[in-house]
């Protein structure tokens, strides 16, 4: 599979004093300093990008440094809602979901009820919490056969925006997704433009918050003590969409002025144990210059 890279520079918009952080995506800025164009007396303005905070080009360096020195391959997508920073390697490439696409059937049932105005049952909220929690596999399969399997589970996620997930008919294991459309699914349980009511993204973070400590790995090494993480991981030996073990991490990482949403996808690590590692190495390389873009954009601005 072709191995994508999206590189992500920071720049300091100072328009209008607001101090802005904005995202300069394959180096074309959507803002920068705005200033009058030299001559021009109609004020047209120009955009000027500064200089990135953060060398994105390093970080792509390191990471696919470190991902040459590992067994399989993995993809990993970042962003900071509070800082505006992000950051993507294989974001757009394809991997066994295993369990993390439990969130989605989740937040696809509740889209399905706030649809019917009705909330869910004392079992549905059962099972949810099973699922969620403890990673039970029964439970999936009943919620899953719940929204109607693969059509329930695309027209929720066409309401999402994930593009680049493809729902398995039976086995919801194993179905595919992107990192990109991870955080993308993350940003709907985040952000208040979401087609999820506010009760419900704080329902799904809430259950992902309090995951089994046996399950706790994964993006949580990316987080600082004290702050807040609510994830959901998978694993999976594959045995016939690869080889050796899926091993995925999906999170939110909230405190210190910070809001960052983390996926990061493994494939074919020899071991299960080899795939975490991969993925909380990358977890906290990525979240580790988000946080150094964030402070640096803050005292920039001030």
């Amino acid at each position: 599979m072709r191995r994508s890279v999206t590189v992500l520079g920071i720049a300091i918009g100072l328009t209008a004093g607001t101090g802005i952080t904005w995202i300069m995506t394959h180096g074309h800025p959507p803002g920068g300093v705005h200033r009058p164009e030299p001559g021009s007396s109609a004020g047209r303005v120009v955009t000027v990008a500064k200089a990135p905070l953060v060398d994105p080009l390093r970080l792509r360096g390191n990471v696919l440094a470190y991902l040459r020195g590992r067994p399989g391959r993995a993809g990993v997508m970042a962003a900071d809602l509070r800082g505006g920073a992000a950051f993507g390697v294989n974001e757009t490439s394809q991997f066994v979901t295993a369990s993390v696409i439990k969130v989605d059937i989740l937040a696809a049932l509740l889209l399905q009820h706030q649809r019917q105005r009705a909330g869910l049952s004392d079992g549905e909220r059962t099972l949810a919490a099973r699922m969620i929690r403890k990673s039970d596999n029964p439970a999936a399969d009943a919620l899953y056969a719940g929204i109607g399997r693969e059509p329930g589970l695309r027209n929720a996620n066409a309401a999402f925006g994930l593009g680049h997930t493809e729902p398995y008919p039976v086995s919801w294991g194993s179905s595919w997704t992107s990192p990109a459309d991870q955080v993308q699914l993350m940003r709907m349980l985040a952000s208040d433009r979401s087609p999820l009511t506010a009760p419900n993204r704080r329902y799904v973070l809430r259950l992902m918050g309090s995951v089994t400590p046996s399950q706790a790995w994964g993006v949580s090494a990316a987080a600082r003590p004290g702050e807040k993480v609510a994830l959901k991981n998978g694993w999976v030996p594959l045995r016939f969409e690869g080889n050796g073990w899926a091993v995925n991490s999906i999170g939110r990482i909230t405190g210190g002025g910070h809001d960052f949403l983390v996926a990061v996808f493994s494939a074919d690590s020899p071991t299960m144990a080899a795939g975490v590692a991969t993925v909380e190495h990358v977890s906290s390389m990525v979240v580790s210059a988000l946080r150094e873009a964030g402070r640096e954009g803050g005292r920039e601005a001030g």
